[in-house]
């Protein structure tokens, strides 16, 4: 749990430091490094979204978890949570889209999953330490534009990877490489999405595709027991 631990305060410091710089920086600036940010974003998603080796399997994954994703009402819960927290700590607005934006951010992707499993398996954390150093820079930048929910987000890498590092013995046998790369390209268009939302063109519910990521692991699981697959 150590990496995970420390990749949690590393959001928690960088987001004070954004918040400290806040109030420092005029509008304009702020609006235009937010954008850029966004563009950022989706560049990385997309680059991800290239990893895939079986395009059809990512569209039947988003689709299908979508749907789930819808039923579950994740994204709903999500603010729900974030509004929770807001009014119980005398939070700013906006404190639920910092909260849900950069929950997903840094839950989504392949060096969350591989690092709590290297942590998990190894003791070994220099992944996650250096996830903590790149989550810690994005979350001065976040946090100076978006506010205190990014501060927040760090419960949910705790939560998110924590779980994946305490079940990594279970789970490791069942995310061979192959897995990894289609859970990666899914997860980087739904990154893309995050980003396409931050510009505030029009909103895409990337929550409720969250468990998209997860349907290669059973895809792969019950494939030799689908010959025609």
């Amino acid at each position: 749990m150590l990496g995970t631990l420390v990749n949690a305060a590393a959001i928690v410091a960088g987001g004070g430091i954004g918040l400290v710089l806040r109030g420092g920086i005029p509008s304009r600036y702020s609006t235009t490094v937010m954008q850029a940010l966004s563009l950022s974003v989706m560049l990385i998603g997309i680059s991800n979204a290239f990893k895939t080796q079986q395009i059809l399997l990512v569209i039947i994954c988003l689709a299908a978890g979508s749907v789930l994703g819808e039923w579950l009402r994740i994204e709903d819960r999500l603010e729900s949570a974030g509004n929770w927290v807001q009014s119980h700590f005398s939070a700013g607005d906006g404190f639920s889209r910092g909260f849900v934006t950069t929950s997903l951010i840094f839950c989504v992707g392949a060096l969350a999953i591989v690092g709590s499993l290297e942590s998990g398996l190894a003791s070994d954390h220099r992944t996650l330490f250096a996830k903590s150093l790149l989550d810690g820079i994005a979350s001065i930048v976040f946090a100076s534009t978006m506010g205190s929910g990014v501060l927040f987000s760090s419960v949910s890498v705790l939560l998110y990877q924590g779980a994946i590092t305490l079940s990594a013995s279970f789970v490791s046998r069942f995310l061979t490489p192959e897995v990894i790369a289609e859970m990666s390209a899914v997860g980087g268009l739904l990154i893309a999405g995050i980003g396409f939302n931050m510009l505030e063109v029009k909103r895409i519910k990337v929550g409720n595709m969250l468990p998209a990521i997860f349907l290669p692991v059973v895809y792969f699981i019950v494939k030799p027991f689908l010959p025609f697959f």
